[in-house]
């Protein structure tokens, strides 16, 4: 007999990826203890205070950064960037984009742009789906 899915616990590195928030930078008792399903999405629906404030002003983890500044976790690494950034850093960057980020920048478009050509690609050749007798 399975059990509800609240019942089931994470990490809390796990909760915290599924968030989008960097682990160290929540409270204690997150940190220490297990998260249910439940209280993920408890936390998810009604945010406490903590939750928005980090996901607001960080310090963010490597792949919201990387999101942030349109570029690969790759390119952050490229870049020099393998600490947590504040929002307050990440607008920085944007507002004055170093050499580094302009060039990961146009390497991440080009990656998509491919990506995207070759999923087209892939469509078109998918036979359509012939109904079973």
């Amino acid at each position: 007999m399975s059990t509800p899915n609240s019942s089931q616990t994470m990490k809390p590195a796990t909760a915290a990826k599924k968030l989008g928030v960097y682990l160290p930078a929540t409270p204690e008792d997150f940190q220490r203890g297990t998260i249910t399903r439940g209280r993920l999405e408890e936390l998810e629906k009604n945010p406490p205070e903590w939750l928005s404030d980090l996901r607001r002003n960080g310090p963010h983890p490597r792949p919201v950064v990387a999101g942030r500044l349109d570029v690969s976790i790759a390119g952050l690494a490229r870049g020099g960037i393998t600490e947590p950034l504040t929002t307050e850093q990440i607008n920085e960057l944007r507002e004055d984009p170093p050499e580094w980020l302009v060039r990961e920048r146009a390497t991440h478009a080009k990656v998509r742009e491919e990506e995207e050509r070759l999923r087209a690609l892939a469509t078109k050749r998918t036979p359509p789906a012939t109904p079973s007798a």
